[in-house]
């Protein structure tokens, strides 16, 4: 008898943990509701934007069911995505579409909610552009990052013409009273000011001498002042063929006054084997030079502010000297001082 009591017993107190099992276990099957977004350290502090990137909290209810975390149409990564019931632990993805307004859309098992939130893209950076100088309506091509939704760019404060634009790329055309000056790209997340001038204020070699400037250079192998093989910008470009330590220089009889201006501006491209090689430039009267270094197979702007060659008050010859020991093939184009 005490066995059957004993077994009834067992057979009540399974039944019942089986069902506090199945209790604890029930889903919840509302669907689910967004209210704020947090960071991972300040928690209880609901944020007005973020950047893309970054690891947010998601707060809301009934989200433990969560299989999609949108982005204005741009999928967070599973392994990158934690839900409970209110909250969901997620990184947003580096890159959205937008680069302020992306709205955050969760699937949950039972339903979907959206929660308008401000995601901003990174603020615009600049990398280079090309051509290093020009005239007006010219095309300038300017690389970098985060360009979406650009606004303007202009050079020396002057709006200039939009082309095109990517999130990396921007072309425009050189606007009326901007061919020399800071390049400024803004976009709704903000500014970035390139940090190379744009232009020559005053030129020495485009197309060919200017300004009363003459040749001077020497112990070359061959030098083209108009020669057509490879130009940086225009009809023309400089083609030195160089022996170790020969120099490509240039006069002013009257003698530049440097007040207004504030470095050289030269664009070089290296031939085969001058990776790395060097090209001394220096003033003369100057009391110090600076040593540009080549890149092999590509156009290179270079600026170098009088202050780091003697600062002079005037120039009566600049020289572009071989400073490698090495016999090479050198292209120059748009020399001159901003």
């Amino acid at each position: 008898m005490m066995k059957n009591y004993m077994a009834a017993g067992s057979i009540l107190l399974a039944t019942l943990c089986i069902g506090a099992c199945k209790e604890d276990q029930t889903e919840n099957t509302a669907p689910p509701t967004l209210s704020a977004v947090t960071t991972l350290n300040e928690r209880n502090t609901p944020l007005q934007s973020i950047g893309y990137g970054e690891w947010i909290i998601i707060k809301g209810t009934n989200l433990s069911t969560t299989s999609k975390v949108d982005f204005n149409g741009t999928l967070a990564a599973d392994s990158l995505t934690y839900a409970d019931d209110n909250s969901i632990t997620v990184k947003i993805p580096a890159n959205l579409v937008d680069p302020i307004n992306n709205p955050i859309k969760v699937t949950t098992k039972y339903g979907t909610a959206t929660l308008n939130f401000q995601i901003k893209q990174p603020g615009p950076t600049i990398t280079d552009f090309s051509p290093g100088a020009g005239n007006v309506d010219d095309e300038i091509t300017i690389d970098g990052n985060y360009f979406k939704g650009i606004t303007g760019v202009t050079i020396n404060g002057v709006a200039a013409t939009i082309v095109s634009s990517t999130q990396t790329q921007v072309k425009i055309k050189v606007p009326p009273g901007g061919t020399s000056g800071q390049v400024v790209i803004t976009t709704p997340v903000g500014s970035v000011t390139a940090t190379k001038t744009f232009g020559l204020k005053h030129v020495i070699y485009d197309d060919g001498l200017k300004n009363s400037w003459t040749n001077t250079s020497y112990s070359t192998t061959a030098l083209d002042l108009a020669s057509t093989l490879n130009t940086r910008r225009g009809t023309t470009a400089i083609n030195v063929s160089h022996k170790a330590w020969s120099a490509v220089r240039f006069r002013l009889v009257a003698k530049f006054a440097t007040a207004g201006y504030s470095m050289v501006k030269i664009s070089m491209f290296g031939g085969p084997g001058t990776q790395g090689k060097k090209v001394r430039i220096a003033l003369t009267p100057a009391a110090t030079a600076y040593d540009l270094v080549l890149n092999e197979g590509k156009w290179t702007d270079y600026q170098v502010p009088f202050i780091n060659i003697g600062n002079p008050t005037s120039i009566e010859y600049i020289t572009f000297q071989e400073f490698s020991g090495f016999a090479s093939q050198i292209f120059i184009d748009d020399v001159g001082f901003y």
